[in-house]
């Protein structure tokens, strides 16, 4: 991997995030503690549960909503010996061992820790989602109702 291709996906840290959020929890936990010896000492500011609004667009009026609550667990941690660098990790649920490792793994990246072992977990992370949102949405298109049929 050459080091332009890896900034170039450093530089999507939204991405990185979404995937992370929604990676393997086992997989998750077990690439954070191979982090945490290189990491050194962590503050953790936040890590903690609690309900965040969902919101929605409605289509037909293009106006956003809030469609209701979700628990979520959030963690956010600051890399000491790595010029106060943060991690921050916030996933759908109560597991706050999921989160603080999401957000190990975040500060990591943040701080250039095993940038190279942790790209390639996101980009198999992201190519696994990928299969499974193709796979849902193909269920999703065989239950479609075409009301033009009727």
């Amino acid at each position: 991997m050459t080091d332009e291709a890896a900034d170039q996906r450093i530089a999507s840290h939204g991405f990185v995030l979404d995937t992370l959020a929604r990676s393997d929890d086992g997989e998750l936990k077990k690439l954070a503690e191979t982090l945490l010896p290189g990491i050194g000492a962590v503050e953790v500011v936040t890590s903690r549960t609690g309900l965040v609004m969902l919101p929605c667009v409605d289509t037909v009026l293009n106006t956003a909503f809030h469609l209701g609550e979700v628990l979520v667990a959030e963690a956010h941690i600051r890399l000491g010996g790595h010029g106060n660098l943060d991690g921050y990790g916030a996933v759908t649920g109560r597991d706050l061992e999921q989160a603080m490792a999401m957000a190990v793994v975040d500060g990591a990246l943040a701080a250039g820790i095993q940038t190279d072992a942790i790209l390639r977990f996101v980009e198999d992370q992201a190519a696994r989602q990928a299969e499974e949102d193709t796979l849902r949405l193909r269920k999703v298109e065989a239950t479609r109702v075409k009301m033009e049929t009727f």
